[in-house]
């Protein structure tokens, strides 16, 4: 019984976007599973993939928390 968890940024996939959306999340647990069963042969039915979305100031990116990351990255 395979878990995969996905975690992406809250922030969407391009200009206003703020979330992933339902199709998306489709895509990837039937892109995720059936790559399980491919390589592992792990049946469909026994395949669990979790999705999580992350506020960008809860994640990190160069030592430093997202936002300031990019701000400096910008300015630089």
């Amino acid at each position: 019984m395979p878990i995969v968890t996905i975690q992406v940024t809250r922030e969407g996939s391009g200009p206003g976007r703020t979330s992933v959306t339902a199709d998306e999340k489709a895509s990837l647990i039937a892109g995720v599973s059936q790559l399980l069963l491919d390589v592992l042969h792990k049946p469909l039915d026994s395949t669990f993939v979790v999705i999580e979305e992350v506020e960008p100031e809860n994640w990190g990116w160069g030592g430093l928390p997202v936002p300031e990351f990019r701000k400096r990255r910008s300015s630089g």
